[in-house]
């Protein structure tokens, strides 16, 4: 009796401590993904997707190539020099530059949508060591998607794929085959009368941005040698014999609730649309926007757009002092024109570099222990009242300077 008297004795008091939930959210594990499935069923797509609407990293072969290269990393110069001279980047050269990339910053942040890994490729490793590789990550996947699909569905989709050369694009056969457009014409026609205004809307935006609508597109179009029908069967039944088991074991330890299979027939827009919600319930989505005045910045966000009456934006503990600089243990004053929002607050960063490596994942910055911004006395009173005395005595013991 005694103890129910205590748990209600202040009923209606407001438990909500606003630096235990930052706290909590900054030390928290990103959301991370990986897609499975069978080659040529469409996991890079889908992944591009998810990584774009819950602002997780995208982290698969190629992409990671193209990134090293264009920002001239160590790897990323490895990769050139063996370009230049004909030769092929080695699977243990892309499988470190993929390990890398999920132990960096910005992954530690957002989180990671993988594609592509376990690879069928053995050169370095076996699946079954690539399986290992990613049990054994500091930010394991918190959903496994498998994206299934028959053998001859997915063999008759990729031998339908066609390459515009200049630009790389790969065009499915509903996009450059001209029965099959017309087809796609017809039943869109159908649909015009219960919805026409829209319809027309929607065909002028894909006219104008697919320039494969054009007739004079279509004999550029090539077909890859990996999309011939007997190199898919071949690599599709490889999968199955190498990929298949080790990944069944994956997911059958997998918590079910967080195992999602996906129909492969479909188009990769309505497997995103369908499954869209799959992280929203692990998923913490992080925004920042830059300003130019910060000043002006606060009256009006003051009272604009607020997610509830005691969330608004303001300024953060450290002020104007750049907590980049100060968890390097220098004090600072941030530049306005450099001012970051995170979780509703306002940091202002002293240089471009520190604006990026904030950015990129601001968890260490914001994390205890931090340095405290300097604190400013002021002691005034009329003459002889110990003015100098009590400033003494207060430098003394905050180590402050008089």
């Amino acid at each position: 009796m005694t103890s129910q008297d205590e748990n209600q004795a202040q009923p209606f008091a407001d438990i909500f401590d606003e630096d235990e939930a930052e706290n909590f959210f900054l030390l928290s594990k990103p959301t991370c993904l990986i897609i499975l499935g069978k080659p040529g069923s469409g996991k890079k797509t889908l992944a591009r997707k998810l990584a774009q609407m819950w602002k997780c990293i995208f982290i698969e072969a190629l992409e990671v190539i193209k990134t090293n290269i264009h920002e001239e990393t160590e790897y990323g110069l490895k990769c050139q020099e063996l370009l230049f001279k004909g030769q092929s980047i080695s699977e243990e050269l892309v499988t470190e530059m993929i390990l890398k990339k999920i132990e960096s910053p910005e992954v530690a942040h957002f989180g990671y949508v993988l594609s592509g890994f376990p690879s069928l490729s053995e050169e370095y490793m076996t699946v079954s060591q690539q399986i290992e590789k990613i049990k054994n990550l500091k930010l394991k996947p918190d959903f496994l998607i498998n994206i299934k699909c028959s053998d001859y569905d997915l063999c008759q989709r990729i031998s339908g794929q066609r390459q515009h050369p200049d630009s790389g694009r790969v065009y499915q056969r509903n996009q450059w085959d001209p029965s099959v457009i017309g087809k796609h014409k017809k039943e869109k026609d159908q649909l015009e009368e219960e919805n026409e205004e829209e319809d027309e809307e929607q065909e002028e935006e894909e006219t104008a941005e697919d320039p494969l609508m054009v007739s004079e597109f279509l004999h550029q179009l090539v077909q890859r040698p990996e999309d011939i029908t007997e190199n898919a069967e071949e690599r599709v039944g490889k999968y199955k014999d190498i990929m298949l088991h080790p990944l069944e074991d994956l997911m059958a330890e997998q918590d079910c609730r967080y195992l999602i299979e996906l129909d492969g027939n479909q188009q990769p827009d309505d497997l995103f649309v369908n499954k869209a919600w799959v992280a929203s319930d692990k998923n913490y989505i992080c925004c920042y926007c830059c300003f130019n005045k910060q000043d002006e910045l606060f009256r009006v966000l003051s009272s604009y757009k607020l997610i509830a009456h005691r969330y608004r934006w303001r300024r953060s503990r450290w002020g104007q002092a750049c907590p980049v600089a100060l968890k390097q243990g220098d004090i600072v004053m941030g530049n306005p024109d450099l001012a970051v929002s995170f979780l509703g607050k306002m940091y202002v960063l002293s240089s471009p570099e520190a604006l990026k490596t904030f950015m990129l994942n601001p968890r260490p910055y914001l994390l205890p222990p931090m340095p405290l911004p300097p604190c400013k006395v002021l002691v005034f009173g009329p003459p002889f009242s110990g003015r100098t005395t009590i400033c003494d005595l207060i430098a003394h013991k905050y180590k402050g300077k008089v």
